[in-house]
């Protein structure tokens, strides 16, 4: 009889503590939780060069924090890392400057972003190359 009570009291013991331990953890994984509403987020900035890991920095009252991001290494500088556009085809080439242009309308801006509502991309135009024609071609 003593055996099976003693049994009874460690399991008994033996749940409370790891009853205790799911709870801590529970309140160990909303520390990072902030009543806060209105987070302002600078910018990402890489940790070397112009492109890669980096860290934005985040305010709200009195709290500050950082958060880990990533600049693609092919991002349109001009218009930032935190601004998406969904841009129109390439138009013609303007023989006068030599390049094509597109627009953008901005589609997203990621963290509180200033984002231009519309963007211009130009890149030069493609050289024109004379290709013979299979009817053309010597034998």
């Amino acid at each position: 009889m003593e055996l099976r009570a003693f049994c009874v009291i460690m399991l008994v013991a033996f749940l409370a503590v790891t009853s205790q331990a799911a709870k801590n953890k529970k309140e160990k994984g909303k520390k990072g939780a902030s009543d806060c509403a209105d987070w302002k987020w600078g910018s990402c900035v890489p940790n070397s060069k112009d492109c890669g890991l980096g860290s934005r920095e985040g305010t709200c009252l009195e709290e500050t924090r950082k958060l880990k991001c990533k600049i693609p290494c092919n991002w349109k500088k001009a218009f930032g890392a935190d601004c998406k556009y969904k841009f129109e085809n390439w138009g013609d080439c303007n023989t006068d400057t030599g390049v094509k242009i597109r627009t953008g309308a901005l589609k997203k801006a990621l963290y509180n972003a200033e984002c231009q509502e519309t963007v211009e991309a130009t890149k030069p135009c493609a050289p024109k190359t004379k290709s013979k024609s299979k009817g053309e071609r010597k034998k």
